[in-house]
């Protein structure tokens, strides 16, 4: 009673201010008390190796600190996927391997598919992959737990290959053909595998069909998640949600280990830290449909990433996370 008889005591301005400071104060107790500090980078014993489909021999994956050894690493996460999944790798494996003969075996790459704790069988359509193409070529990382799908590509990262790397959806809803238009984007900001780049797909031209489609509820919710994505964190990116992204090693080695969110809001934390650090964003229109079988509760999905990039920013804000600046 006293602290209200106190402010009742004050004039309104200075009434305001006190009760600003207050939440703020509060805010960032609540913050500091929730918040992790660094991101999950643990890995259990059997996530440091994959299998090589010779009976029961495994091998440790690489590290994303190790030099490349190939020309593309292409990362698939996936939560229940071996219904949707060979469609996808089929896609894939066609395209790069038509690559590779295009350019006389000079063009390498890898498939990594990341089970994030799957309750199917995506794990083993994986292995049956591997054993058709050899180890080299597909691997799986199999989850002990679900992390999430920011969980799923950042680990799926760390333990690749490539001088260039693209995570890809399992769902196959992007073409993956495009990838010729969007690493061309990339070449064009970053002439080697050592200049920080990447290069996002973009579904932002057919948003005027989505709309004609979408019930009143949908579009309010995606036109309200952009608005947040704009005024809180990305700026420049029209969509920052496609499952189609291309980094340099260089990039990718800034940013992974970076990221804290393993929900659906990992892009925009990713993009956020890229632009602090401004490393060149090319963003390509690629050819994208709906597929069935979306992990994603709308309502839901929509609000838990609306929280996540209130959280992404005030987080930074208060400095609670961190961004690694570029060595010189």
């Amino acid at each position: 009673m006293a602290f209200v008889d106190f402010l009742l005591s004050l004039p309104l301005l200075q009434t305001s201010l006190v009760l600003l400071v207050i939440l703020i104060v509060g805010l960032y107790i609540f913050l500091t008390v929730t918040t992790i500090r660094k991101p999950n980078l643990h890995r259990y014993d059997s996530e440091k190796y994959f299998l090589t489909g010779n009976g029961d021999e495994r091998r440790p994956f690489p590290e994303l600190d190790d030099p490349s050894s190939l020309s593309l690493s292409l990362i698939v996460p996936s939560y229940n996927e071996e219904t949707r999944l060979p469609s996808m790798l089929d896609e894939a494996l066609a395209y790069l391997e038509q690559k590779k003969k295009d350019e006389g075996g000079s063009f390498t790459y890898e498939i990594i598919i990341v089970d994030d704790g799957s309750k199917d069988g995506t794990s083993k359509v994986g292995m049956e992959y591997t054993k058709k193409y050899g180890h080299e070529k597909i691997r799986v990382l199999t989850f002990e737990k679900n992390r999430g799908k920011g969980g799923a590509v950042r680990m799926g990262m760390l333990s690749s290959r490539g001088k260039h790397l693209l995570f890809a959806d399992a769902d196959g809803a992007t073409r993956f053909s495009d990838l010729t238009k969007v690493e061309s984007a990339l070449n064009k900001i970053a002439p080697d595998e050592n200049t920080p780049a990447i290069s996002v797909g973009s579904r932002s031209h057919l948003q005027d069909d989505a709309v004609a489609e979408r019930t009143f509820l949908r579009n309010f919710l995606m036109y309200g998640f952009h608005f947040l994505v704009w005024f809180l964190c990305v700026r420049g990116v029209k969509d920052t949600q496609c499952g189609f992204k291309l980094f340099t090693r260089s990039a990718a080695r800034l940013l992974f280990p970076s990221v804290h969110i393993d929900r659906w809001a990992f892009d925009v934390e990713l993009l956020y830290i890229a632009q602090c650090l401004k490393i060149s964003i090319a963003e390509v229109a690629v050819n994208w449909q709906e597929i069935e079988g979306s992990k994603m509760v709308p309502f839901w999905s929509w609000l838990q990433m609306g929280r996540d990039l209130l959280l992404i920013r005030l987080r930074y804000l208060f400095g609670l996370w961190r961004i690694k600046e570029k060595s010189n």
